[in-house]
Parts: structure tokens; sequence; C-alpha cells
């Protein structure tokens, strides 16, 4: 390694693929390698002088606590590594607080260092954080943390373990307040940071090749005897089991904080004109009557645009937020913010796909427990957010498979009706396609139900219907016709409250028009539905599946 006269590195030997790079290009690739792609540590400073606008920002004074609570000595007294510290990286201690702003949206942020001491969480790392919560609360401003830890600090004793409850009090109390929360999780991230506040955010998001976990990989190694495999930990084994929301290279991560924390910037809403013509059908008699069995193969057509289609036409800004937080993620359910014109909203839908490829790869449409749970995270973060929430449904039904009924299948429903049924933000559920059963209504409980003109809904598919009643699968379409399914039958009985017309027969062949279509009808319904409180949106979608089945009003007998 070489240095110019004004001592900087020229060359840099890469730590990843060991071929040297020269120094000024490294720096101005923040510092991740061109050839390898590997993402170098940096320090807390750097972090956010590249995240912030024009890298300024306002730090945080420094959070006062002891020093050495337990006056502890290992092969040299823990004030001295403290010392030694403090002299290496010019800091106090593991982390660095600061109000800055990223793409003009206002924002708290606490990096953490690895150099100081591993980023080892004790009472002064434990107090920053939460200090930097308690500002974002009373500011009502966003929190973002970046971590970067070796786990608890242990020359701190028990008291570095309370930091981790202290820490996740103070984002619950973001949580109560709904204000959004969004980590960072750089390389590596373990142990007490890992199992406290580093997972608790709203967004997680994570650099390639970032490692995470409460136990390291030597330990567990070493318990169960077993080499693991290389990518385990990392950012990318997380993303395929659901536990974080996306991987973002170094020189996104501006735009993709800034696209989430638009979200909940407020902003000057356009005059926007008296409530406009929503474009769809409300008297069953004006859509057009077709064979029951000829709207489902057209129900069920490759070519009709998909949930992603329409999230990226009717809609702008999506961003895909990935995961259940638990064990996986499904293919089958997509879902992120976005904007509807000039509001923020929370899409959802069931994603099958146009070509064979990707049918499998989203499994038909058919959601695993994941994707529900996935579902049920999205909205409850839309609630927190106060957005309103837009289902697309298009699915044959939940999928059944044995590993879906081991996870849970029909419990992870249940808790889907029960969990729309009292959201308190409008919500507005489309039938694209296919409504299949329990599988569709998990995404269907609204306060305003639209279908496509060539949809179907049904509580079974025409083929398990007419093998169960008929014993006969040939007699599918009549079960069809039986079932009543189509968008004219259903306006006709209430389930679905208005019908969006499709241009022509295949709307695969005209998705832009049909994109058209569908945001007319949501801005319209929007609109409608905006203004009214949390109580009275979930009143009302209670009412709406509440008199379903009643033929004359209940008596209620009165107490005396």
């Amino acid at each position: 390694m070489s240095a110019d006269s004004n001592g900087a590195a020229e060359w840099i030997l890469c730590p990843g693929c060991r071929i040297p790079l020269y120094g000024k290009r490294f720096a101005r690739d923040l510092g991740v390698c061109a050839e390898c792609g590997k993402h170098t540590p940096i320090t807390a400073q750097q972090r956010i002088e590249q995240l912030a606008d024009g890298g300024r920002f306002e730090p945080f004074a420094v959070a006062s606590t002891d020093d050495d609570p337990l006056d502890f000595t290992d092969t040299k007294p823990y004030r001295d590594r403290l010392a030694a510290a403090r002299a290496r990286t010019g800091m106090p201690d593991g982390v660095l607080c600061a109000f800055a702003t990223i793409e003009d949206n206002p924002v708290i942020i606490a990096a953490m260092d690895f150099r100081f001491l591993g980023g080892s969480l004790g009472t002064a790392v434990g107090e920053m954080i939460t200090e930097a919560a308690e500002t974002a609360l009373a500011e009502c401003i966003p929190l973002l943390i970046v971590t970067a830890s070796g786990g608890a600090r242990m020359q701190e004793g028990a008291l570095s373990l309370m930091q981790m409850a202290k820490t996740s009090a103070a984002l619950e109390q973001l949580d109560r307040a709904g204000i959004l929360t969004i980590t960072l999780i750089t390389d590596p991230t373990y142990g007490g940071v890992a199992a406290s506040f580093a997972t608790l955010s709203d967004v997680l998001i994570a650099e390639p090749g970032a490692r995470l976990g409460f136990a390291g990989r030597r330990v567990i190694e070493q318990t169960i005897r077993q080499e693991l495999p290389a990518e385990f930990q990392t950012a990318e084994f997380l993303l395929a089991r659901g536990l974080i929301d996306m991987i973002v290279p170094r020189s996104g991560l501006r735009q993709a904080l800034g696209s989430l924390l638009r979200i909940v910037t407020p902003v000057a809403a356009a005059a926007g004109p008296a409530l406009s013509d929503p474009g769809t059908i409300t008297d069953p008699d004006l859509v057009s009557e077709t064979d029951p069995w000829v709207q489902v193969r057209r129900a069920r057509r490759p070519s009709r645009p998909t949930a992603l289609d329409y999230f990226a036409l009717a809609f702008e800004g999506f961003v895909e937020l990935r995961g259940d937080r638990i064990s996986g993620d499904c293919a089958a359910v997509v879902g992120g913010p976005a904007w509807l014109d000039d509001r923020p909203v929370m899409v959802i839908g069931q994603q099958k796909g146009h070509e064979p490829k990707e049918l499998m790869a989203r499994n038909f449409g058919m959601p695993t427990p994941a994707g529900y749970r996935k579902s049920a995270r999205l909205m409850r973060l839309a609630e927190k957010l106060g957005l309103p929430v837009i289902t697309l449904i298009d699915t044959p039904g939940a999928y059944p498979g044995a590993t879906a009924e081991e996870q849970g299948q029909a419990i992870v429903i249940a808790e889907n009706i029960r969990l729309m049924s009292a959201l308190r933000v409008p919500v507005i559920s489309v039938v694209i396609g296919e409504g299949g059963s329990g599988g569709a209504l998990a995404l269907g409980v609204a306060n305003r139900v639209l279908m496509f003109a060539n949809g179907t809904y049904s509580v079974i598919s025409p083929e398990g219907c007419a093998a169960i009643v008929w014993n006969d699968p040939a007699a599918a379409p009549n079960a069809a016709a039986a079932l009543c399914l189509t968008a004219r039958d259903l306006l006709r009985l209430g389930v679905v409250d208005a019908v969006l017309p499709e241009p022509g027969d295949d709307v695969g062949g005209a998705p832009l028009a049909a994109a058209n279509q569908l945001h007319r009808a949501l801005v319209a319904n929007l609109r409608e539905l905006s203004g009214r409180s949390g109580e009275d949106v979930a009143a009302e979608r209670r009412a709406r599946f509440r008199r379903f089945g009643v033929r004359r009003q209940a008596q209620v007998r009165s107490v005396a």
C-alpha cells in the first residue's frame, strides 16, 4: 500500500478478493470493491456523511454515563481499553447520533462504529440509542439505526444486558406513536444488538453480505459439531428466509431510504377536484351477462395483468417489502408502500405470473402461511403509519400442501380476516382475476370490495364443487353457474360493491387501459373514505360483513 502527498492511500488491497484498488476510486465507490463487490467497513461518521444530504448533519451531545460501572479488569483495566478506543477512533463511544435529511426528508440517525470495542452495546451506547429514539418521538421524525456490533459489552456485565430492554422499550414507544423506524444492517451485527433494537424496526435493510445473528458462526459450529454453509447468516441467507425486507448496495442506500422516508414526510396535498366518477358499475343489470364457465376461464388467463403489473402501472414509487419476520417469504404475496396520486398507501397483492417459469416460482398465486403472515405485517405497519390499505386479489386459493398445514394455514387465514376487520385505516380490495375461497377472503375484508368484470369470487373452485357435490369433475360448468361466482351475480348479492369494466374480452391485451380504470376507481373510492376516523372505518367494515345472510333486522331485547 502506498500513500499520496496528503497521506491518503493510493492503493488499497481488497479484503475480499485481494485485488489492489486505486484509493481515490475506492473512495468514490463508497468503500465498495469494484472487482468483487465487497462492502468494506466504514466509520460512523463516514456512514452518516454518505447518507445525509450534502454530507451535512448535526451530531447529538454525548450522553453522560459511568465509564466503568463494575471497575472491570481482565488482562488490562477496562478504563484503559476505553481510553485506547477513544484515542484510536476519536469517538467517546461506539455510536454517533445525529439529525440529518436524506433526499430532503428529516431523519434521526444512530450509526454504530465497529472500531470502538467491536461496536459492543454498553451503557453509553444504550443511552445514546435510547436518546435518539426519544428525540425521534418528541420531534415526530423517523429513526434510522445503522448497526455494526459484536453484541453486548461484557466489561459492563448485567448493566450491558439491561440495555437490550431499555432500547427495545424505546422503540416500542415509537410504535405506539406511529413513527417509522428503519434499521440498516451492516457487517457484522450479532448478539444483544441483533436481539434487541436492530431487528425491531419497521423495515430491515441490509448491505450485501452483511451478517446478522444471535450466536456467532464459530459458537454454533462448536455446539452442533457441524460445518455451516458459507452463506449462513448473510443478508442473502436472511432474505430468502423472510427475516429482512431487502438487500441494497451502498450506492443505492440514499435512494432506497429516501423513498421510504418520503412516505411519512408531510407534504402539502395538491388541491384535487370534487369527487370524480369512479368509472365503475353499481347496477348488476348493467353488467354484461356471460356464461359462468367462460368467465372462469377468462379470470384464469395468464395474460391478465398481475398485481405487480398494476403496482407498476396504476401506482408510483412502489417499494417491495419482503418476509414474515419469522421463517419465510412467500413469492405468491407481494406488497409494500406506494403512491396513489399524491397519497401514500400500502399495497398488497397475490401474484401469479404470465410465463410457466414465473407461475411456478410464484406457486401459481397460492399463498403459504408465510405469505399471509407477511401481508399481516404490512397491514399492521400501514395502520401504524396511517396508510390506507389496498389489496389486489388473484388466487385459486391458499396453498393446500402438507407443509402449509404444518405451519398453520387455517390459523393464519383466520388471523388475517380478524386483523382486517379491525384495521383503523381505509381498506379497499379489488378482485383482479380469481378470488378463490378463504385464501382470497384473507385479503378481502375491506370497506369497499371492487371486481373486474371478468373476475370470479367463490367459496370453492367449480372443479372442486363438481367433484364433491356432483361427484363428477366434468360437471364444473354446471357448478360454475350454480355458485353464482360472476361479477354480475356477486354485485347482485352485495358481495362486491362495484364492477370495473374491462377493455374487451381479454384484458391482457390492454393492461394500461385496465390499470387506468383501476387507478380511477381507487382514487374515487379512497376520497370517499378519507377524513373518517379510524373507529368509523373499522365500524363500517364490520357492519358491511355483518349484514351477509341476514333477512331482516335483528331484534335486540332491552334489559331493564
